[in-house]
């Protein structure tokens, strides 16, 4: 079986641009980055430590501890190396598995070649060593091993977390376009809010963005509802220390957290949606929902946060409803939020313009393959109470 105690790297992978958010919580939950990519974080650890990282990161996709890695010419070296790795410490020969890639290489045309490649050596290993054939096929939620392999090296993982770590546990429903729960997080932590904050979300959609909040407000983790992880079933899995860990969050949980937070959507389909998420993630208590227009979402006293998603269409047609969309959340922003801060997070900076009002931040994010701005505007009480 697999120890779980010696130390190695863990590669931590995360979403373009969320790798400045990434290495603050790594250095938060007290690990010393040794990499910085703009995708992910290197940093020394065990796969005990992947249970707490699964566990507690919002803003990583996948937690990978490496097992090996060669330069690797073609992928008859690469069968050569990976058949050597003694797998039946990793995988149950009466288990299942199966491997996930990402493959930038001359000699490879198609990453599932490589795909096979790799399931082939795997399997041969433990049938050679046991007499025995574990099952192999596309399932993420038993044992994954990923492999990295560029024209310098070829770098094999196993991936302690198997579904992305952004599927959280709780979507339930959704509305049009959902957005990941870790780029919420990482929006979250753009804007500067915490939990002594209102937090205000109209245009909220099916929630993800108030739902991470109000995790975030409870001192709920990020994997709190979730039930699967790759590292379950790797051999030597200590079930015990799992629920240590989940112990030790349990005990920082804050059961009446003193922020307010609003979500509103227009649409009643949206919030029947986000209430059924809330409700699954164990946070539906601490957050006021309501149908009503944006326009009319109520905007509690003391210090808050407004944070707006709107649409951001390419169609002609959708463009020029937009236009008095964004010019009618500049007015919401400017009459009905002033003293507060606002974010508008969109996809077109065209758009944006129609908000008349100047932003103090700009801040750079993916959406998807979109390529999106959080802006932040000072909202200033002076003009009102003139």
């Amino acid at each position: 079986m697999a120890d779980f105690t010696r130390q190695g790297t863990i590669s931590l992978s995360c979403p373009k641009l969320l790798s400045g958010f990434l290495e603050q919580e790594v250095i938060e939950l007290g690990y010393k980055p040794l990499r910085v990519r703009p995708t992910g974080i290197d940093i020394k650890g065990s796969l005990n430590d992947c249970i707490g990282l699964n566990l507690n990161l919002r803003t990583a996709h996948r937690v990978h501890y490496l097992i090996s890695e060669k330069p690797v010419a073609d992928p008859n070296e690469l069968y050569e190396w990976l058949v050597q790795i003694p797998w039946e410490e990793w995988i149950d020969p009466d288990g299942y598995f199966s491997v996930t890639s990402r493959i930038s290489h001359p000699s490879i045309n198609n990453t599932q070649f490589a795909n096979l490649k790799c399931k082939d050596a795997i399997v041969d290993r433990i049938r050679k060593t046991s007499g025995r054939r574990p099952d192999t096929g596309a399932d993420l939620n038993r044992t994954v091993v990923f492999l990295f392999w560029n024209q310098q090296s070829a770098r094999i993982f196993m991936d302690t977390s198997g579904e992305s770590l952004s599927r959280r546990g709780y979507r339930q429903e959704s509305s049009m376009a959902p957005m990941q729960e870790s780029l919420a997080s990482a929006l979250l932590m753009a804007s500067g809010w915490n939990p002594g904050m209102h937090f205000v979300n109209p245009m909220c959609g099916s929630g993800t963005i108030a739902i991470e909040a109000a995790i975030m407000a409870r001192g709920f983790e990020p994997g709190a509802v979730r039930k699967n992880y790759g590292f379950m079933h790797i051999p030597g899995y200590d079930r015990d220390l799992y629920k240590k860990v989940r112990l030790h969050n349990r005990v920082n949980r804050i059961q009446e957290p003193s922020c307010r937070i609003i979500a509103t959507d227009n649409y009643p389909g949206a919030i029947s949606a986000a209430r059924k998420n809330a409700a699954t993630a164990g946070v539906e208590e601490l957050i006021e929902f309501s149908v009503c227009d944006f326009a009319d979402t109520p905007v509690p006293d003391g210090d808050a946060i407004i944070m707006m998603n709107p649409p951001y269409g390419e169609r002609m047609g959708e463009i020029q409803q937009l236009e008095q969309l964004y010019n009618r959340i500049g007015t919401f922003l400017k009459h009905s939020c002033a003293g507060k801060t606002g974010f508008v997070f969109t996809g077109n900076m065209e758009l944006a313009k129609k908000i008349g009002l100047k932003a103090s931040k700009r801040i750079p994010f993916y959406n998807s393959t979109i390529e999106c701005r959080l802006l932040e505007f000072e909202l200033f009480e002076g003009k009102k109470r003139q």
